[in-house]
């Protein structure tokens, strides 16, 4: 019989992390890593903690140091890795045991591994974690998939980590197979949006109303005080207002605008293309990370490529309001697309439990997550968040100032892919008719793909080809 309750498979930035914060709580943790010799350093940086963690050098000796059934946190590149680790256990475990990816796996390779392991015994969960370094050490927030044998061992444990929204855990186990993962996607994806509706209305501020960095950390500063407080809006008065000490210029004017990606901002968008959904600020925000590497082509493009000559831009509380109105919308798209797995996987995801599981700890963590919640376990027309009573109110207030800051951004010949996005579903959704009869007439004219009258039912031919 081992000592520790559970074991961590990877000391990098959130591994280390996680496993101080387990031992700080109290939480016997046995820690390997595939370069043994990251070991006796992480010991030290531990300090007065490592007496709670159980070191082992070999795998062997880690699966031994465990007591039974075993709970196994990988945190470790997802993919090949993971699959690779699956292999060298599996020899070592027995009955009861869990493996937990804690890393962001497509939920695709979750749900395959889960089908894999069925029938031996071993349990495996992905397990969302967000919040950085900061969070993973001190309270993140976790979204767990599995069996409910898996929560049982592993749910004691998270609550004691999780990050607390008024003395609630942000964990939960949200589903089955791959729902953990496909919850984070989608938390990421949000993200991906959030932070580009920031950036669009930095730039708006920068390029058309002329302002310096500084002054634009102040405006989002005092924009933090009211609806729109986040995480993501407070770092952005932070970093906006640090001077480079070499330099003596604003360190954000230094950083080439080339966006990095790690893949889950577009995994958000092709699983809601699957679904029959469409988020589109997302895909905006993932649009314009891409457009973000052509640094060169857009360098020549400057030059080549007329624009208007200008336009006056809205004042502070209209882009206040437009920005608090397009992160309704992105959020709204964000829980339709976790409605649609939910359904098409047979999840019963609990939307308003991951609403409330991201006040804190996590990187969209926001007051409208608040609302949000509230607005989930309530009646909720068509499965639509904006056709909630709470949100059709706000919506009522902060549209106009979304409409009119995308006209004028339009004007001024500067982009807002994720404002304009947002606006342009919320007006397709406004529309009892659309314009997909037109779409419908074209397809069937070239595809023969029928259609449906208005006048009765079923599947039908129009007159294209005759006479």
């Amino acid at each position: 019989m081992g000592e520790a309750r559970i074991g961590i498979y990877g000391l990098g930035t959130m591994g280390s992390a996680l496993a101080l914060n387990l031992a700080e709580k109290g939480i016997r943790t046995a820690v390997t890593n595939q370069e043994p010799e990251w070991i006796a350093p992480f010991l030290t940086e531990a300090g007065p903690l490592a007496a709670n963690l159980v070191p082992s050098e070999t795998l062997e000796d880690f699966v031994a140091s465990l007591a039974t059934p075993r709970t196994i946190l990988f945190m470790i590149p997802s993919g090949t890795p993971v699959d690779a680790m699956i292999e060298r256990l599996r020899p070592l475990l027995g009955e009861g045991d869990t493996l937990i990816d804690g890393g962001n796996a497509d939920f695709n390779d979750t749900r395959r591994r889960v089908a894999d392991l069925e029938g031996t015994g071993l349990h495996f969960v992905g397990m969302g974690v967000s919040g950085g370094e900061e969070g993973a050490r001190h309270g993140p927030s976790m979204m767990v998939g599995g069996t409910d044998h898996s929560w049982t061992q592993l749910q004691p444990m998270a609550e004691a980590i999780a990050a607390k929204f008024n003395g609630d855990p942000c964990v939960a186990h949200v589903g089955p197979d791959g729902a953990g993962h496909f919850v984070k996607t989608v938390h990421n994806g949000i993200e991906y949006a959030d932070m580009q509706i920031i950036a669009e209305v930095y730039g708006l501020l920068r390029d058309g109303a002329g302002w310096d960095a500084a002054r634009i950390g102040a405006l989002f500063g005092e924009w933090r005080k009211g609806p729109l407080d986040s995480f993501l809006v407070e770092i952005t008065a932070e970093v906006l207002g640090v001077t480079d000490p070499e330099t003596g210029r604003p360190m954000v004017d230094l950083i080439l605008d080339t966006a990095g990606q790690k893949g889950t901002g577009r995994w958000t968008v092709i699983e809601a293309l699957k679904l029959g959904q469409s988020a589109t600020a997302i895909e905006g925000a993932v649009a314009a990370r891409s457009w973000s590497s052509e640094k060169a082509a857009r360098g020549v493009a400057s030059g080549m490529l007329p624009g208007p000559d200008g336009a006056e831009l809205p004042d502070e509380a209209t882009l206040e309001a437009a920005m608090l109105a397009a992160r309704i919308l992105t959020h709204a798209q964000g829980f339709r697309v976790l409605a649609a797995a939910s359904e098409e996987f047979g999840w019963s995801l609990d939307l308003a439990r991951i609403a409330e599981i991201w006040r804190a700890g996590c990187i969209i963590r926001s007051a409208l997550l608040d609302d949000l919640a509230g607005a989930l376990r309530g009646e909720m027309p068509e499965g639509h968040l904006i056709l909630t009573p709470a949100f059709r109110a706000k919506l009522a207030e902060t549209i106009p100032a979304l409409r009119t800051t995308v006209i004028a951004a339009m004007q001024a010949g500067l982009p807002v892919p994720s404002l304009a996005s947002a606006l342009g579903w919320y007006d397709a959704m406004r529309q009892a008719t659309g314009t997909a009869n037109l779409v419908q007439a074209q397809r069937d004219f070239f595809g023969a793909h029928g259609f449906v009258r208005t006048d009765r039912p079923g599947a039908t031919h129009g007159p294209w080809h005759k006479g």
